[in-house]
């Protein structure tokens, strides 16, 4: 019975992927056939403004962890981070950084 859970679950994922993608495709053909704009210049400023307070902080995340991974396995002798966490994490962050910048700008109005 376990064996047959991953198959399961990735082919679950597949359908979700497929089914995001449809419906984002979808709302972007409804947006344009109503005559909506899919981007304008506040959209590509916010986007653009989100997208570098995304990387100078997803940097400044990676930096303090590669100096959490060297310290405290030289001097604090604290066990290995693996590599797949600290991509997960690294991915989160900027995932939540972004989304969150975005919000923010969008709703801060003009400068």
């Amino acid at each position: 019975m376990a064996s047959d859970t991953w198959p399961i679950i990735l082919v679950l994922n597949a359908v979700v992927v497929v089914l995001v993608g449809v419906f984002v495709l979808w709302k972007l053909n409804k947006d344009k056939k109503s005559g909506y704009p899919i981007k304008d210049e506040r959209t590509i400023k916010i986007t653009g403004k989100a997208a570098i307070g995304t990387y100078y902080i997803s940097l400044a995340f990676m930096i303090s962890l590669l100096l959490f991974i060297i310290f405290g396995k030289e001097f604090l002798a604290l066990p290995e981070l693996e590599a797949g966490w600290a991509i997960m994490a690294i991915m989160l962050v900027s995932g939540i950084s972004n989304a969150l910048l975005s919000w923010y700008y969008s709703r801060k109005g003009e400068d």
